[in-house]
């Protein structure tokens, strides 16, 4: 293991801004996850494992939640991407982004065209990511599965990806995958909740829409001073990992860690904590505002 993080070390200066951009985004700090992303291509070191989560494909989810929506699309036009792309592990992180930014074009342009070709690039995406066994995408899939149904007004069919989407996610612990939608998708979970769709989770997600605009480092160190034994820096940025979603494997994929390495972190920010889960994790911090 020691071997292994000698060699990734060319790449540690860019994947730790890409997790911290991660996190900003998680709290809401939109500018702050570009300033983040823009530091992370500056320091990129091409490495022989492929990059299955490009930096550049982490731009265009940001710029689409300010409201960029010409930049995203010019992403897109650089990129030289397609819904009819033929498909591959290599490229599904860019596909999926693309899928994202069309239904954000639909929202403006209302082409019926369009949004045909987004849902059956989506339909595809899905069947590749289950294929693959790659939880993660398979829940994003279908959350953008429910949202491109909602774009057209559809509601009864934008949730029953939703649904899917939310029992899935439960047994996975996923959250702010679910948040970085949006108000789009906080509209869809209401409508879920109305109909009792896994009834505790879906109450649980709606509630973290109300922590997005949460503090910063000043409210951060202030909360974490009121420990008995204080968090370091490496704890709380992983905590911030787990608090938007991220699995223990993609943690340890940002940081260029081996899983062991961020279960022993996690063990002993849950015995600072004092608390014995996930979610009593991310409840904890959250009183603490540290994120």
């Amino acid at each position: 293991d020691e071997l292994g993080q000698k060699a990734a070390l060319p790449d540690w200066p860019a994947r730790n801004c890409v997790a911290h951009a991660l996190a900003s985004e998680a709290q809401g700090d939109l500018d702050g996850a570009l300033k983040f992303l823009d530091e992370a291509e500056s320091l990129y070191f091409r490495s022989p494992v492929p990059n299955v989560r490009p930096i550049r494909a982490l731009k265009p989810r940001i710029w689409i939640a300010q409201g960029r929506l010409a930049e995203a699309v010019g992403w897109v036009d650089e990129q030289g991407l397609s819904a009819n792309d033929e498909l591959s592990y290599l490229r599904e992180f860019e596909h999926i982004t693309l899928a994202r930014v069309l239904i954000a074009r639909f929202r403006v342009d209302k082409q019926a065209s369009s949004m045909q070709q987004t849902l059956a690039l989506l339909e595809r995406l899905l069947k590749a990511a289950e294929g693959g066994g790659r939880i993660g995408n398979v829940i994003e899939v279908l959350l953008l599965q429910a949202l491109a149904h909602e774009s057209q007004g559809d509601i009864p069919a934008g949730l029953a990806p939703l649904n899917r989407a939310l029992t899935l996610a439960e047994l996975e612990g996923y959250v702010h995958t679910f948040v970085n939608q949006g108000e789009p998708m906080r509209s869809l979970l209401r409508h879920a909740a109305a109909e009792g769709t896994v009834c505790s989770y879906t109450q649980k997600i709606l509630s973290a829409f109300g922590t997005q605009d949460e503090p910063g480092e000043t409210k951060a160190n202030a909360g974490n001073s009121e420990l008995a034994e204080p968090l370091t820096e490496r704890e709380i940025g992983i905590l911030r990992l787990i608090a938007a979603g991220l699995t223990n494997k993609e943690i340890a994929d940002q940081l260029v860690v081996s899983i062991s390495t961020i279960k022993t972190h996690i063990n002993r920010t849950y015995r600072k904590l004092d608390v014995h889960s996930r979610t009593q994790a991310i409840v904890r911090i959250r009183q603490l505002g540290i994120a």
